[in-house]
């Protein structure tokens, strides 16, 4: 590998350098989306069952006790409980666009990568045939096959290298991008659901309160 960035001129330690931070990068951000990963479904069933008796406190520990972009939107709506639907929406909406860049953090330097790689190997391709030509013209034009072939060899290096780095920041990209799609979309359905949960429960009685029907309440009256 020494040889071939020897041969392909200086053009190649750039695209060196890019391809070791896109890998960086890269495993950065996995490992990130790994650890924020959240079962959606079986987070919001749990919580539905302290929401439905009211235990609010309870549930703002357990979003707590898992700071993900997903758990820190349903905790924003559930610190506001008592505020109006609509006021809710709006609640878990801001509180998802402040997690994006959050999300989105680094994927820019990625695909930026993915686009200048291929320019530094093109400008390397140019700068090798600038020279091999250089060279025949210093020969008087009688330069044999052998001279222009290895100008041309050398030259195109810095290409294949560039493709190289190219392509898999392309494709990492455009995975890493699917995942914060996939992670905005749980936001998405989790902030509708605790919404949801908030409004459908917000009248029901108090576990702790006991409720006494009319008979009841006779009775009481007698034994008085």
């Amino acid at each position: 590998m020494l040889d071939y960035m020897q041969k392909g001129g200086p053009l190649m330690w750039p695209i060196l350098f890019c391809s070791v931070l896109a890998g960086a990068v890269f495993l950065e951000r996995v490992t990130y989306f790994h650890r924020i990963a959240v079962r959606v479904g079986e987070f919001m069933r749990g919580l539905a069952n302290l929401i439905e008796h009211r235990r609010f406190a309870e549930a703002q520990m357990e979003c707590a006790s898992t700071p993900t972009p997903v758990t820190r939107v349903v905790h924003a709506a559930i610190l506001r409980h008592q505020a109006t639907r609509a006021e809710l929406k709006d609640i878990v909406t801001e509180a998802g666009q402040l997690e994006v860049p959050r999300l989105e953090h680094r994927l820019g330097l990625l695909a930026t990568i993915a686009f200048i790689a291929p320019l530094l190997g093109l400008l390397g391709t140019v700068v090798g045939l600038i020279d091999a030509f250089v060279k025949i013209s210093a020969q008087s034009g009688f330069a044999g096959a052998t001279v222009i072939a290895s100008g041309v060899y050398q030259s195109l290096l810095t290409t294949a290298a560039g493709l190289v780095v190219a392509i898999p920041c392309a494709i990492g990209y455009a995975y890493l991008s699917a995942r914060v799609n996939a992670l905005m979309h749980d936001m998405e359905r989790a902030g509708i659901e605790i919404v949801n949960l908030i409004t459908e429960h917000r009248h029901a009685p108090s576990p702790e309160i006991i409720e006494f029907g009319p008979a009841t309440r006779a009775a009481r009256k007698g034994a008085e």
